[in-house]
């Protein structure tokens, strides 16, 4: 009998010598984890200060794992909020973990204390939610007023997502009730060195990944068994998930956002992908490209249209720089020509970092009615987009990049090649 591996599918754990941490090699060589932990968690204190927010509480599994670098069931986590929840002040730190794995957090110097948690949820309580869910808001008012010490007239909780009812009885039990979002994105939009070198871990397994993907293309494979291809190398090297099921080929990359399904690709098609993979150290691997099936070379229409979506985000990467307005970024940006502009992607660029984040960039087009304004300052990770497709056209091509904006201008962080033969 061969012995099985013994692996911690719940890692950075410091207590388990004896067993081999999945987050500690070979993606991890170099990494101060630790210091990723507590760069993110002071991060977000400082935003809560600078916000006025006392205590944030957390049900969202990303942010759990941003403040705190614990991970469980991410995506059930997701689905099933809120099974676990981090209350989080100034001074402490307090992770609700899920129904019997308390000891996941063990180790964890971002974490102060482990309780379990409550789920009130309909699935869990059947009829009695509504007195789940006064219990769970009066116990959770009394343990946030414990902490900060001050009245509840004078506290102000940050929350997420939480059920309707919960809310509303926090909010009714006196305190100042705001929404969690802008402390907890400002804090991830500014990566530390560390930070950095997680998200290039992540995007090198997945351009390792979409190299395997490229060499399987041939007429004949769906689009399921070639994305398939991505998942499974994904996996192997330690990354989490694919967020999306964004690859196409053929008719079905135009318009964009067809999800990946049974069509059989046909000889000559363009296949079209965008990873959006949540990797190595939970860090979101974003960064688009598109190939020719072959056996012929590209047609000039497929040719115009991917140089057209290559000129579109090298112009794009190249206005960027610190101190740059969100307002000053929109309305230098390429202009989308007319024939392309009604299957324009809704945004120019975004912010990246354990999944896509602020800031969203706009096109000059969209920012009266959808754009903000801000600052584009460095430690901010930024994907820049393209997707040129003619309304009505046969095919269209998806390019993105991902760019660390630093002191001076930027640094390429994506480096899978783009296809000389459909660029020529």
């Amino acid at each position: 009998m061969v012995a099985m591996a013994n692996f911690d599918w719940h890692a950075e754990r410091t207590d388990l010598s004896g067993i081999a941490l999945l987050d500690r090699a070979p993606e991890s060589e170099g990494i101060d984890l630790r210091q990723v932990r507590l760069y993110r968690q002071k991060r977000l204190r400082e935003q809560m200060v600078k916000y006025g927010v006392d205590a944030v509480i957390l049900s969202d599994p990303v942010n759990i794992r941003y403040a705190t670098g614990t991970r469980n069931m991410q995506i059930f986590s997701m689905r099933n909020a809120p099974s676990r929840y981090l209350l989080l002040t100034a001074k402490r730190s307090i992770l609700f973990e899920f129904t019997g794995c308390s000891h996941l957090a063990d180790g964890y110097e971002t974490v102060d204390e482990v309780r379990a948690s409550k789920t009130a949820s309909f699935v869990a309580s059947g009829p009695n939610i509504e007195k789940k869910e006064r219990v769970w808001a009066t116990e959770m008012a009394e343990l946030i007023i414990h902490i900060i010490g001050r009245p509840v007239s004078e506290i102000t909780v940050g929350l997420e997502r939480l059920n309707a009812n919960t809310a509303i009885e926090l909010r009714d039990s006196g305190f100042k009730i705001v929404d969690a979002q802008r402390p907890v994105e400002m804090a991830r939009a500014i990566k530390s060195q560390e930070e950095v070198k997680c998200v290039v871990a992540s995007l090198r397994a997945t351009e390792v990944a979409v190299g395997k993907l490229r060499e399987a293309i041939r007429p004949g494979l769906t689009e399921n068994e070639l994305w398939s291809v991505l998942h499974k190398s994904v996996i192997e090297q330690n990354g989490d998930y694919c967020e999306t099921r964004l690859l196409s080929a053929g008719s079905r990359t135009n318009p964009w956002f067809q999800e990946t399904a049974s069509y059989k690709i046909k000889p000559n098609d363009l296949v079209a992908l965008d990873t959006d993979v949540v990797g190595c150290h939970g860090y979101y691997s974003d960064f688009s490209r598109t190939f020719h099936a072959g056996p012929d070379s590209p047609s000039e229409e497929q040719k115009q249209l991917y140089r057209t979506a290559y000129e579109q985000v090298t112009h794009n990467m190249g206005i960027l720089k610190p101190g740059m307005t969100f307002r000053e970024y929109a309305d230098q940006a390429w202009d989308i020509p007319a024939k392309y502009y009604k299957n324009r992607y809704y945004l120019s660029a975004h912010g990246c970092g354990l999944t896509g984040e602020y800031p969203y960039l706009y096109h000059h087009g969209d920012f009266p009615d959808a754009g903000y304004d801000g600052v584009i300052e460095p430690g901010m990770v930024i994907c820049v987009e393209s997707y040129i497709g003619e309304e009505g056209g046969t095919e269209g091509v998806k390019l993105e990049q991902q760019v660390l904006i630093t002191e001076t201008g930027i640094e390429l962080l994506s480096e899978f090649p783009f296809e000389l033969t459909l660029m020529n």
